[in-house]
């Protein structure tokens, strides 16, 4: 199925700040190449792309910033394939406005919303499940979105519960029935327990009149601001438009203002080996080990004593660990990280530390 009415809208305008100090405000993680595959996410985003829609039918929603490296990496794009955000106001901002440009372009689009960041090993069990759900979207008036079947208790997604499908276009659709804010460990041994709890990719699917419809429902005013700009949508006058509108549109992304508040939610539960690569511990889940449990991307990195260790080095640098347990260690051209991996959620007070006292300069 790469259909012509199928179109792929990449999200690519976070900071990634939790993957410091390899990603950085200037630079972010989106536009990396973490793995060491010679692609960056960006591009595997887009590559994974290919099989289920015209590379014309992709657009990349960022921050006008990163616009000149979103250029840069997918030389295929056109100028109007990159839709660029003045300033950030979360996800459903960057929804309505994609919609509003392909209702211009093609009011039947059938529309899959997906983060630039994200990591998935079994690209042909991931294009088989868009397939199914852009299927169920193009079914029935209904919003569509992937649920991981969880690994562990992770304290870390937003949970997903779900039933089974009733007036699905397959069994293996589900109908959700409620959406749950990352629990602690207890909530989230229950959730892993009962068998009907999945979490959530932040991967959505649906037509683009559904979507609208929603935007209507749940978010009117949001819909109307950007509904406004049909006169400039594809003309010289669509960057001034937008900048105006964000000015004044709500900050709120989209499972807030539109998932959790909406009926006719399906989800699809899926296992293509997927990560949302938000932290250095989630690259470790995913990234070879020795026999003591060291991952390592670098080119000269040396393991003595050490264990359960995730080190990345970004140049060719040697890079010799002691003694070392259950640790990250990063090196970059200008920054050293250590800390203990249980700790990591800390690195964001530790860039915000930096910031403080040397200003952008690290950040």
């Amino acid at each position: 199925m790469n259909d012509k009415h199928t179109y792929c809208v990449i999200m690519a305008g976070g900071i990634g700040s939790r993957f410091w100090p390899m990603s950085r405000t200037a630079y972010p993680k989106q536009f990396l190449d973490f793995l060491g595959l010679g692609r960056t996410l960006i591009q595997q985003t887009f590559d994974r792309f290919l099989p289920l829609c015209p590379p014309e039918n992709i657009l990349v929603v960022t921050n006008a910033q990163y616009a000149p490296i979103v250029k840069q990496q997918l030389p295929q794009l056109r100028d109007d394939q990159v839709l660029t955000e003045p300033s950030r106001r979360n996800t459903a901002p960057c929804v309505a406005y994609a919609n509003h440009v392909l209702l211009k372009r093609d009011p039947k689009a059938r529309i899959v919303v997906a983060p630039s960041d994200h990591l998935v090993m079994k690209e042909q069990e991931f294009q088989d499940t868009i397939r199914l759900a852009l299927k169920q979207a193009e079914s029935s008036d209904c919003l569509v979105t992937l649920g991981i079947k969880p690994s562990r208790p992770d304290t870390g997604y937003g949970y997903i519960q779900f039933t089974d499908g009733t007036g699905t276009v397959d069994p293996r659709v589900k109908q959700v029935a409620s959406f749950r804010e990352k629990p602690d460990h207890a909530t989230a041994v229950q959730f892993i327990e009962s068998g009907d709890f999945l979490w959530n990719s932040g991967i959505f699917i649906w037509t683009l009149a559904s979507i609208r419809k929603a935007f209507e429902r749940h978010l009117p005013a949001m819909e109307q601001q950007f509904a406004a700009g049909a006169p400039y949508y594809g003309t010289p006058q669509e960057a001034a438009f937008i900048a105006d509108t964000y000015t004044r549109c709500e900050s709120i992304s989209i499972d807030y203002g539109v998932m959790e508040k909406a009926s006719n939610v399906n989800v699809v539960p899926s296992d293509f080996g997927w990560s949302d690569l938000g932290t250095w511990g989630s690259l470790y889940t995913h990234v070879p080990k020795d026999a003591q449990g060291n991952a390592a991307i670098g080119q000269q990195v040396r393991f003595y004593d050490c264990a359960d260790n995730m080190v990345h080095v970004q140049d060719d640098r040697l890079v010799v660990l002691q003694g070392l347990e259950d640790c990250i260690v990063v090196s970059t051209k200008d920054a050293l990280l250590v800390c203990r991996k249980h700790d990591e959620q800390k690195i964001k007070q530790f860039v915000a530390d930096a910031a403080a006292e040397w200003g952008e300069k690290y950040v």
